[in-house]
């Protein structure tokens, strides 16, 4: 009967390098092993390479009379160590090895990890409140994350956090150091998350009084920024350079017209699963920040880009992500930032220079090119999904033909 090892063996396998997976006190596990390999896609000889590790650490735990409890963190350190001795120890070996101590201790992996600071237990208890509470996107929480520990770092650098004597000058010299050090827009940022991470202690009795009152305003001019965005021509040349020929660039190019057709977040654009689309129908459900949820058109060239890619370039695994990694483990993206990174690689690929980088420039350009058609900032704002009507004002600055036609004359000028 054939086994989950037989996908990574041929027939010149050395018949002891199959007896040390199929005996010895990990036979079961090692099982297991060779499944999940082969479930998240592992190349061949990749998955070979680690089933013959392993293999030689069963032997090795038969021959001193060890069992498949006796393996932890410790005993994985021995066998490595004399495998370096040997000149044995090859890069992978460490990782392969805790993989495996994941399925033998699914509960923690018999690991001791050392306990959170108390900085880190702090932000963690701050995440889950952004999440769970706030439905904040995690693009969100990445960012505001950093704030809160630079912050708390700062104000209790020897580790031990007594919120309650936090001041409402401790909080403004932050505030002006920080502004020294990056941009307006990332100072804007840093008052934002600031004030949620006080008035999240607020609301959890840490502190005594709402601190976020005490945030000092960076002060910024409402809609003093055009919108980045690229021209229409530069838009498809970033399309052309992928090659659909391959299975990435069937992947890229239905990816980066889902983020130029329909304005997609990064974070959506991960987020998409393969039941999220009704093909009879044609929409596609997208979930967007704030855990909200809307049906979209899928327009046909769209829809017949992303078919071409699960017909004939997706491969196969068991994830139902609709974009999955070009290299083991097959899974889905991690998160938004590997999106930025393949939307920057293509402006690369396709020559096209910009300040600007990043996926959110694809939806800034779908809406100035909407704009520019005749298009209303009621529809735009429907097609972004935005939820108040400001946050699309920032687009008619860029409507200069129509701002001229209002323009009053320059005294002593002409029009």
């Amino acid at each position: 009967m054939e086994t989950s090892f037989d996908y990574f063996f041929h027939d010149g396998t050395n018949p002891r390098t199959i007896e040390a997976l199929k005996g010895g006190p990990l036979a079961s596990a090692l099982e297991v092993y060779a499944q999940r390999l082969h479930e998240v896609g592992y190349a061949t000889h990749s998955g070979f390479v680690q089933l013959r590790l392993l293999g030689c650490f069963n032997r090795w735990l038969d021959r001193k009379g060890l069992t498949s409890e006796d393996v932890d963190a410790a005993t994985i350190g021995r066998y490595l160590h004399g495998r370096a001795q040997s000149r044995k120890l090859r890069r992978g070996d460490s990782a392969a090895l805790f993989r495996l101590l994941t399925i033998l201790r699914p509960e923690g992996s018999g690991v001791a990890a050392p306990p959170p600071t108390p900085v880190e237990a702090a932000l963690g208890r701050f995440q889950q409140y952004l999440r769970q509470e706030r439905s904040l996107s995690e693009a969100t929480v990445i960012n505001y994350t950093p704030v809160a520990r630079s912050f708390l770092s700062e104000r209790f650098p020897k580790g031990a956090l007594r919120l309650q004597q936090i001041t409402a000058a401790d909080i403004t010299a932050f505030v002006q150091r920080q502004a020294t050090l990056v941009t307006s827009k990332r100072a804007q940022l840093v008052v934002t998350a600031l004030r949620s991470f006080l008035r999240y202690l607020f609301l959890r009795g840490l502190v005594a009084i709402d601190l976020a009152t005490c945030v000092p305003t960076i002060a910024t001019w409402s809609l003093s920024n055009l919108p980045r965005f690229l021209a229409g021509e530069q838009i498809q040349k970033i399309l052309a350079s992928c090659d659909k020929e391959t299975s990435i660039g069937k992947r890229d190019y239905a990816l980066l017209l889902l983020l130029a057709r329909l304005g997609l977040r990064a974070g959506e654009a991960v987020a998409l699963t393969l039941d999220d689309f009704d093909w009879e129908v044609g929409l596609v459900t997208v979930r967007g920040k704030g855990r909200r949820v809307a049906q979209m058109p899928l327009p046909s060239e769209v829809g017949t880009a992303i078919a071409n890619y699960l017909s004939t370039g997706r491969p196969r695994c068991s994830s139902r992500r609709l974009f999955i990694r070009a290299k083991a483990p097959l899974t889905g993206f991690a998160n938004s930032v590997a999106i930025c990174s393949l939307v920057d690689r293509a402006l690369e690929r396709a020559g096209v220079e910009s300040e600007y980088r990043g996926s959110h420039v694809f939806r800034h350009s779908l809406a100035t090119g909407m704009l520019n058609h005749g298009a209303s900032l009621d529809e735009i704002g429907d097609l972004l999904r935005h939820r108040r009507p400001d946050t699309t004002r920032i687009y008619a600055k860029v409507d200069l033909v129509a701002l001229r036609s209002i323009a009053l004359p320059w005294p002593g000028g002409s029009r």
